[in-house]
């Protein structure tokens, strides 16, 4: 059976350094809202929030192997700077040291880069997870978990599909960690092709 789980949490994660940072809130006004068994959320997320009841809090810490992984440095790839270029010309208004960049690859697949260098020749990204190799805590409550509605369960595969949200907040969720709350962390797998996706 597919539910429907709306939650509040705060995430946080160890810094390189080990302090603790908070790094996304889903908060009343902006909750984290899917339908469990789509593979939107999280696996080891979603076994920890599925079973719990409308008003339960919960408090866990994921292993990066549970979460978003080992940080890979195969992942940090160098783009000619032609394949940002628009009518020509190199987009350094959006393609700088420090910028995330939304980017798409031959599947259809859209996530983040982190742009780490910019030269004459070359732009380097890093394609890894901001959350790689690291381990993370949620803190939170669940605020609705029911059976979800065919019209719930269309909308969120329109979504998966890349059609529109689903969860209703209006937004496109063009970046893999675009900084809006209502959708949380999410999984899209594959390497970049260097398409720039405007």
């Amino acid at each position: 059976m597919n539910k429907l789980i709306i939650t509040t949490y705060k995430l946080e994660a160890l810094d390189p350094t080990g302090n603790v940072v908070t790094t996304e809130e889903a908060t009343e006004s902006h909750p984290f809202k899917f339908i469990s068994g789509m593979g939107f959320a999280l696996d080891a997320f979603e076994q920890h929030v599925e079973p719990l009841a409308e008003g339960d809090t919960f408090d866990f810490m994921l292993e990066p192997e549970e979460a978003y992984g080992p940080y890979d440095k195969t992942h940090v790839v160098d783009f000619p700077l032609e394949s940002f270029c628009i009518d020509g010309r190199f987009d350094s208004k959006q393609i700088y040291p420090g910028a995330n960049v939304p980017l798409i690859n031959e599947d259809g697949q859209r996530f983040i880069g982190h742009v780490l260098e910019v030269n004459e020749e070359k732009v380097r990204i890093d394609l890894n997870d901001t959350l790689a190799g690291r381990r993370i805590h949620f803190t939170g409550r669940v605020v609705v978990s029911r059976p979800a509605t065919k019209e719930e369960f269309q909308a969120f595969v329109n979504l998966l599909s890349g059609e529109e949200c689903g969860c209703g907040c209006g937004c496109d969720h063009e970046h893999k960690h675009d900084g809006h709350e209502c959708c949380g962390h999410h999984h899209h797998d594959g390497q970049c092709c260097g398409k720039h996706k405007e």
